[in-house]
């Protein structure tokens, strides 16, 4: 498995992007963090990836390749578990949650992917 996070800091605010992460982990709300349109993202995960076959409300799986994940939300925080996915397509996830303004944290490096960083 590997996990993909999603978040969005509120103006001015910077935490540590690993405390950030253990915090979502623990599903607990995070001071500083702004809450994300979970319905609108998950729509738009849905029609990004209409190809693939839903297995439930959270999961979704490759019909013509290899590769699932499954989501899990908070009001602040996207959730992306990948199982067996390739590479663009971890991408395209990512892409997908950048036009929502929330930047990759990718917990296994550990680094978050957003402006700050370049």
């Amino acid at each position: 498995m590997y996990e993909l996070l999603f978040w969005r800091y509120q103006d001015g605010i910077y935490l540590n992007h690993h405390l950030v992460y253990e915090a979502i982990a623990e599903q607990e709300i995070v001071e500083g963090l702004e809450d994300l349109p979970i319905n609108v993202i998950m729509n738009r995960i849905n029609s990004v990836f209409s190809n693939w076959e839903k297995v439930d409300e959270n999961s979704w799986k490759n019909t013509n390749g290899k590769g699932a994940f499954h989501i899990i939300t908070t009001p602040q925080s996207i959730k992306i578990d990948c199982y067996g996915t390739e590479g663009k397509t971890m991408n395209l996830l990512a892409d997908t949650m950048e036009e929502f303004k929330c930047p990759l944290y990718d917990p296994q490096v550990p680094e978050r992917y957003d402006d700050m960083n370049e």
